[in-house]
């Protein structure tokens, strides 16, 4: 048994929960740690059974609370070098732990993946987490899903995917043009009707949970995001993640 939880997700700040009643790790920690742990407590999860934090890349809303956070409970946060060397100093941890794109990181009981992907940030990395034969994946923040995204989410049971722009909102948006390039762009995000086709190619048939995360504040909505996905309501438990307050809290076992 598993328990999962997007305690923050959007584009003011990210953070996703993973774990049992004895261990559990975060991936993000884009808001402050205060908000962190009174979510984790609001939710009934408990932060000492924490046991480490990684890092997608170091945009300031997956890594502004890391610092404070693994500082004050004692646990190292895990990044590639890329991503360390990238961070403003008041944003490096001081327990840092470097990790290899493509090489998993054993934690025990976890097991986690990292995976290379297309964004504008220097050696950002996906996650899959694996937990006695499922997988759980976070894939945000991706421009274009390159095959080391599919190929990942292809085994997962459970997965935080991004949706975070509706396209005709972007264009007809007040965001500057070099502002909407960058966001489509192969190194931006992937707006709903690319993780619809993403899901269309290459979920596999072990995936029952589908977490539309990391949704723009200025591009998009929750209802047109679960509009463009409510086809594949017969398929999957869709649940749309929010900016401002944790989801439910997941279980998942085989």
């Amino acid at each position: 048994m598993i328990e999962i939880c997007a305690l923050a997700s959007g584009s003011n700040g990210n953070c996703y929960y993973i774990g049992n009643k004895e261990d559990a790790i975060l991936v993000d920690a884009g808001i402050n740690c205060k908000q962190i742990l009174a979510r984790m407590r609001f939710k009934g999860l408990n932060p000492s059974i924490l046991r480490g934090i990684f890092i997608t890349h170091e945009h300031n809303d997956h890594v502004c609370g890391a610092r404070v956070l693994g500082k004050k409970l004692d646990i190292p946060v895990y990044m590639t070098k890329g991503t360390y060397k990238s961070l403003y100093i008041t944003n490096q941890p001081v327990a840092v732990r470097f990790i290899q794109p493509d090489q998993p990181v054993m934690l025990i009981p976890f097991i986690i993946h990292p995976v290379l992907k297309n964004h504008d940030a220097k050696e950002p990395t996906s996650f899959r987490i694996e937990y006695q034969g499922i997988n759980i994946g976070v894939f945000t923040d991706i421009g274009s899903a390159c095959a080391n995204v599919t190929s990942h989410l292809k085994v997962c049971h459970a997965l935080f995917l991004e949706t975070n722009y509706d396209e005709k909102m972007l264009w007809e948006g007040p965001y500057p043009h070099h502002l909407k390039q960058r966001v489509a762009s192969d190194v931006g995000h992937l707006s709903n009707s690319q993780a619809v086709n993403l899901l269309s190619e290459h979920a596999g048939p072990d995936l029952k949970w589908v977490l539309l995360s990391h949704l723009s504040g200025e591009n998009n909505t929750p209802q047109i995001a679960f509009d463009a996905m409510k086809h594949f309501q017969e398929r999957f438990n869709l649940i749309v993640t929010s900016r401002r307050e944790p989801t439910e809290v997941i279980t998942l076992q085989i």
